[in-house]
């Protein structure tokens, strides 16, 4: 996925695969949040949405697994939490993915968490 203005960084391929994937499976209120400034984060970018069912979880999650496969052949290192679908965490080092159910995600704050990384709101193509 080349980009003509800058030469994108693996991490952040990576997040716009993932984002493109949440997309396609219409997630809700996608935000990235650039955690490379950070020396104690775990991790360069957690990307992060909303669905609003299980199975609408599950299906972002597997539309964002299909998406990053495809482009680049990685699979996760670590998913958690696909049985429940109210998080889903996958973990692909340089980014993790984050998709809650709302309720959830409103518990967890994680932008809240996070709020010294750089945090950006994708506007959904929806």
């Amino acid at each position: 996925m080349p980009n003509k203005k800058t030469n994108l960084t693996e991490s952040e391929i990576l997040a716009k695969l993932a984002i493109q994937g949440m997309e396609n499976k219409k997630g809700l209120d996608l935000v990235t949040i650039d955690l490379r400034g950070i020396a104690s984060a775990p991790t360069n970018f957690f990307v992060i949405c909303s669905g609003n069912v299980p199975s609408h979880v599950s299906a972002i999650s597997d539309g964002v697994f299909e998406t990053i496969k495809k482009a680049t052949g990685y699979n996760p290192h670590k998913v958690e939490g696909y049985d429940n679908a109210e998080w889903i965490l996958m973990d692909y080092f340089d980014i993790v993915v984050h998709i809650f159910q709302k309720e959830k995600r409103d518990h967890y704050r994680l932008e809240d968490l996070w709020a010294d990384g750089i945090i950006s709101h994708i506007e959904s193509n929806n």
